[in-house]
């Protein structure tokens, strides 16, 4: 129950596959025990020692789930406190025989009251399951700001009411639960946009469906946890070469943005790339040198000067500190339209931008714009990108082709090839800062360097820059944690 998969789902791939296991043999209040003995046996892990339990149940399956729990709780002696929005004589199917069979064991149901949350050790949440499409209202709000208010720790049931298991967006007010379980399948929408933050640790349970079952439904997205890097990045032969590591040339550090080049291309020499050279600003040029001398550093002001670099790099990062003015977009044209265009190329920053005034597509580049970024490729808002954060990533893939690496809380990893969609949960909020854009564009480019596959590299590269920012903040903590804070970090973990 502990071990998450690596399989995401969307909530109507997890209907399916608790229709097929019910179709299959498996009734469905028998699964619904199955959930609610689950959520009970993590109640008595998590919190040993709570006494008074307070459960919040709506009127769906979810608060079925919760009465279950409530008729084991009552059966092992604790004081058992059920609190109903929704009149229990209106109850469904197995909701309503899970309330019998509490009320039954001795379990008493009373409408909810704020009050009644005062003196609990433990409140459960089995409000809203994953129908939710739109936002909470009325009585449903009021009881979750209540619960939300308690000092009490939440345990959430499959969803934290509010949250949108879809999308990770909180559709108007949502449970902050201390611990979520889910069942059946996990659901995208608990890694990534505001899922996080609002679910707290999560477990999982498959209720006992065979694999057989999962095996009939693809599912929608993948987490990567890094389990293939040691096979992605073998211990090298010792008659190794630098040339075998490949040569990154970073494009940017337009005036006064030199340290965004000199970052990214740290990042990328850090992470293996056997040779790595930006084209810069002629100003920056000898100050650069001289700070990081294992970087070659050349001053380019013109489309004339870049062309022969290009023809040395194997990969080619483009965007950080380019600015949109004359030179970035003499830089980014030159990239994009060199003789050598089929060198993988990273775009990122004001790369970016230039690319959302003048949109074109192609398949060997890898896209890594933030929110802010992507709702001006797409030319939405921001807000409604991180409203749907899995239709943004594929939106962009669909336009721009290649690969397209949305950031953020569970950053997204899309391609358009074959529609494969991985999700990254390594990072936290001290890498909020300055620079940690560009030190991701890096480690892409390093990985890409040594060989590993656009996707591939992407998705392995979002995984060690966050593991490096989780390291670092260990460390150190997450306040103040700074971009170039990583770099040590990122030797570390490439070689784990």
């Amino acid at each position: 129950m502990n071990v998450l998969p690596a399989e995401l789902y969307n909530t109507a791939q997890v209907r399916e596959l608790d229709h097929l296991a019910i179709q299959g043999g498996i009734p469905g209040y028998t699964l619904m025990s199955r959930a609610g003995e689950a959520a009970f046996d993590l109640l008595c892990q998590s919190w040993p020692q709570a006494r008074r339990i307070a459960i919040v149940c709506g009127g769906g399956n979810n608060s079925g789930d919760g009465y279950v729990l409530a008729r084991l709780a009552k059966k092992s002696g604790l004081e058992v406190l059920v609190l109903t929005l929704t009149d229990p004589n209106y109850l469904q199917s197995d909701t309503l025989t899970a309330w019998q069979d509490a009320c039954a064991a001795g379990v008493t149901t009373t409408i909810f009251n704020p009050k009644s949350l005062n003196q609990v050790d433990i409140l459960v949440d089995a409000i809203l399951g994953t129908g939710l499409e739109r936002d909470v209202s009325g009585h449903w709000l009021k009881a979750i700001d209540a619960m939300n208010d308690c000092p009490a720790e939440i345990l959430a049931i499959d969803v934290p009411s509010g949250l949108n298991a879809d999308t990770g967006a909180v559709l108007g007010r949502a449970i902050r639960a201390t611990a979520t379980i889910t069942f059946v399948g996990l659901k995208r929408g608990l890694f990534t946009g505001e899922g996080p933050s609002y679910c707290g640790q999560i477990t999982f349970s498959n209720l006992g469906i065979p694999s057989n079952i999962y095996a009939a439904l693809r599912p929608d997205c993948w987490r990567y946890s890094g389990e293939d890097l040691h096979t992605l990045l073998p211990r090298r032969q010792h008659n190794s070469y630098k040339n075998n590591f490949g040569h990154v040339l970073v494009v940017g550090g337009n005036l006064g943005l030199a340290g965004a080049a000199r970052m990214a291309a740290e990042a990328a020499a850090r992470c293996g790339a056997g040779l790595v050279s930006i084209a810069t600003r002629a100003a920056h040029a000898g100050l650069q040198a001289a700070i990081r001398p294992e970087l070659m550093i050349y001053g380019v002001e013109t489309p004339k000067d870049l062309a022969p670099l290009i023809s040395r790099a194997t990969v080619i990062a483009v965007g950080p500190g380019l600015s949109c003015d004359n030179w970035g977009r003499d830089m980014l044209n030159t990239v994009l339209n060199d003789s050598n265009s089929n060198i993988p190329t990273v775009v990122d920053a004001d790369g970016l931008n230039l690319l959302a005034v003048n949109p074109t597509a192609r398949d060997n580049w890898i896209l890594t714009p933030h929110p802010g970024e992507a709702a001006r490729l797409l030319r939405i808002t921001s807000k409604a990108v991180e409203i749907d954060r899995f239709k943004a990533v594929r939106d962009l893939a669909s336009l721009y082709d290649g690969i397209v690496v949305l950031k953020g809380a569970g950053s997204l990893i899309a391609s358009k090839v074959d529609s494969s969609l991985a999700l990254c949960s390594t990072g936290n909020p001290g890498m909020a800062s300055g620079g940690m854009g560009d030190v991701l564009t890096g480690v892409i480019s390093g990985l890409l360097a040594q060989g590993l596959q656009p996707f591939t590299a992407s998705k392995a590269s979002v995984y060690l820059h966050g593991l490096a920012g989780d390291l670092a903040a260990k460390s150190g903590g997450e306040r103040g944690l700074m971009a170039t804070d990583l770099f040590p970090f990122l030797r570390q973990a490439v070689n784990l």
